[in-house]
């Protein structure tokens, strides 16, 4: 697959949203390192770069076509969009089995989890944005990577998790987050239940002056944005509106994007 071809039904998806400027969106992969561990993330911007950009964290089978699907929406709006690598250049598990085994290799060890999701992060910064022009999202086991990072303290514009896992943490270190935080559930989520949402909502609110949204959708099980089985396209479409109101108020791009 060539880097501007999308199979089905990650097209499709790319085809819901109208680009809200007339400049051509670069596609590329990007190579960094951390740690001596060699990574591969892909970015989509307009031309001459968006004014703000968002990093977007992969769901358990690595960043393949779903997220650069992500990066490439955000970029026909107008963000320089950063899909991140946790797991490394060419670890892109196939099979059940490999995405459980790689995905635990970081629910195991969440400093390590931590430390691979600011290099992503970093990637933005040697590029010349600043924290505060950065948003950070991720999918499944990327938003949890997502809300991970925001507990190291790393100031952004904001957090988003699409049904990522919600793991609490005692002692609570959400005093650290100083990011405005969305989580995005779904009602119907076997992997993530209601007990597991109070638990992370009641953890959140041991955060005084801390900004937090906690949206339950009905009927939506786990992955419910990502084509495919689970799929449910009002949840998907709910969530992704509720994003682009966050984008709205923390991270505006204003009218007409900057040429």
């Amino acid at each position: 697959m060539s880097i501007g071809e999308l199979p089905e039904p990650f097209a499709r998806l790319l085809g819901t949203v109208a680009a809200r400027h007339d400049l051509p969106i670069t596609l590329a992969h990007v190579d960094y390192v951390h740690d001596g561990t060699p990574l591969q993330g892909f970015i989509a911007e307009p031309a001459g770069g968006g004014p703000r950009a968002v990093l977007i964290f992969h769901a358990w089978m690595g960043p393949g076509p779903y997220v650069q699907a992500r990066a490439r929406m955000l970029a026909r709006l107008g963000y320089t969009a950063f899909a991140a690598d946790v797991y490394g250049a060419g670890v892109r598990p196939s099979t059940f089995p490999e995405m459980r085994a790689e995905a635990a290799k970081y629910y195991d060890d969440l400093p390590l989890m931590r430390r691979r999701a600011q290099a992503g992060f970093d990637v933005l910064l040697e590029r010349g944005f600043a924290p505060e022009d950065i948003v950070v999202i991720g999918y499944c086991f990327g938003g949890t990577v997502a809300i991970e990072h925001a507990r190291t303290g790393q100031a952004s514009a904001g957090v988003v998790s699409f049904h990522g896992r919600l793991l609490t943490h005692e002692p609570s270190d959400a005093g650290a987050i100083s990011a405005p935080l969305v989580i995005l559930t779904g009602g119907d989520d076997d992997i993530v239940p209601d007990e597991d949402v109070k638990a992370f909502a009641d953890e959140l609110r041991t955060a005084p002056g801390l900004d937090w949204t906690v949206s339950v959708y009905s009927g939506a099980p786990h992955a419910f944005t990502a084509p495919g089985e689970k799929y449910r396209p009002l949840a998907d479409a709910r969530s992704w509106r509720e994003f682009l109101g966050f984008l709205d108020e923390f991270a505006p791009l204003g009218d007409p994007l900057p040429a």
